[in-house]
């Protein structure tokens, strides 16, 4: 199972997550998705992330837009930034690690798509916004 292990304090209760043992630490393991592009590259990120770049690339793949897609890289591949150009000709794949959708934060959607409609494209941020009230069924679209 692709993971990657990340220390208490940056646990929030609705982020999915295993818990594992390592010489009596408990670690918590989040679930780690893919975003296959073209066929061949395979980007990894969290479940909750991949649910939410779903939604937002979606929309503009429906209306027949290509964007820049961009995010920042994990120190193990560099802690640079790596770009990929979204385009309806070309096949994308999200694979989930887990079997549940996450819950959609409504504030960092609107975020995201906002960004995705900017001469730059979609940046991929921090979640952003309150829980609770921000969160919406994935079936709803940004805005509503």
């Amino acid at each position: 199972m692709g993971a990657t292990v990340r220390p208490w304090a940056n646990i929030r209760a609705w982020q999915p997550f295993d818990v594992a043992s390592n010489g009596g630490t408990i670690l918590y393991v989040f679930r780690m998705g893919k975003l296959v592009y073209g066929g061949t590259t395979e980007i990894g990120f969290e479940d909750r992330v991949l649910a939410h770049l779903q939604i937002v690339v979606g929309l503009k793949l429906r209306r027949k837009e290509g964007f820049f897609f961009s995010w920042r890289d994990e120190q193990g591949v560099g802690d640079g930034r790596s770009a990929i150009w979204i385009d309806p000709a070309i096949p994308l794949l999200f694979r989930y690690s887990g079997g549940r959708y996450p819950r959609i934060n409504k504030t960092w959607l609107e975020q995201l798509t906002a960004s995705s409609n900017s001469s730059q494209g979609l940046q991929l941020t921090e979640e952003i916004g309150a829980l609770g009230a921000d969160e919406v069924d994935a079936d709803s679209p940004p805005g509503r």
